[in-house]
């Protein structure tokens, strides 16, 4: 694939940002020059030579879009934008990869398949859902469904670094299960697809490895960091989100990850790239 042939949105992104990383030479543009929320802003872009269009965009404030401000927001972003890029993508005969989330269903299932039916939980997830369906109606396509990601900027392990660093024992939530997706494997796992011409459509992709809380996750940063001297206690979501506004999050986050297996990607196991995480973090 040619590099110069792709370009990417929401580049400024945790995922934007390893794509960027990912393809060097890729296109990529930023909201002041391209407002995918804006019709005749998508429409009026540049897309000549475009053959792969990345949409790494998204509103992530989960809990922000239960607010009255937020809402809308995560509508234009999740749902309208993706609609829009579904317009050119067809118009000029694009590839759109998109970026999804666990979020779309309502973590009933242990291990969710790309074919389970949406069921969201919160305004977040219903705005993801609205624009995985969009995307599906694109000529061509293929979805990445993820959990839990990590990459740059903020963060889950970010922020258990930071309170190791003050010398913090936190209570960390435990009645929520999944595996971390570390935005290098998302980067890789769009790159596998594109590189063997795999079948449109969705594919669950996330770190392999054990399925575990956010408390045992907080409990290998700590180990990783060398912090036996702290300790992470468990607590509930329920109690950890008491007195805020709070989204609905699902209790099963853990993705069937065969189908993306069966074509040859061999994700990393969470722990290996926790690991190597926390050393870059450490050496910046």
């Amino acid at each position: 694939m040619d590099q110069k042939k792709m370009c990417i949105v929401g580049a400024n992104g945790q995922v934007g940002l390893a794509l960027r990383a990912q393809y060097p030479e890729a296109r990529w543009a930023a909201k002041d020059e391209l407002d995918i929320t804006d019709k005749q802003s998508v429409e009026a872009y540049d897309w000549a030579g475009v053959e792969v269009l990345l949409n790494a965009a998204a509103y992530t404030n989960v809990d922000g879009a239960e607010a009255i401000e937020g809402r809308p927001l995560a509508w234009a972003v999740n749902a309208d934008a993706a609609a829009n890029l579904v317009s050119v993508a067809a118009h000029y005969n694009m590839t759109l990869v998109h970026l999804s989330t666990d979020y779309v269903f309502d973590g009933t299932e242990k291990s969710h398949t790309e074919d389970e039916a949406f069921a969201p939980l919160s305004v977040y997830g219903a705005s993801k859902a609205a624009g995985d369906i969009a995307v599906s109606l694109a000529p061509k396509f293929y979805i990445l469904r993820t959990s839990w990601v990590i990459g740059a900027g903020k963060n889950f392990v970010r922020s258990i670094m930071g309170l190791a660093e003050k010398n913090i024992s936190p209570k960390v939530v435990a009645d929520q299960f999944g595996r971390p997706t570390f935005t290098t494997e998302l980067a890789r796992a769009v790159d596998h697809l594109l590189q063997n011409n795999a079948a449109y459509g969705t594919y669950n992709v996330s770190n392999s490895g054990d399925v575990v809380n956010w408390a045992d996750i907080a409990r290998q940063v700590y180990s990783d960091l060398r912090r036996d001297d702290l300790t992470v206690g468990d607590t509930t979501a329920e109690e950890y989100f008491a007195g805020k506004l709070s989204a609905p999050r699902p209790t099963h986050s853990g993705l069937d990850l065969s189908k993306i297996t069966k074509i040859g990607f061999e994700p990393h196991d969470w722990r290996d790239d926790l690991k190597d995480y926390i050393k870059k973090e450490l050496s910046q």
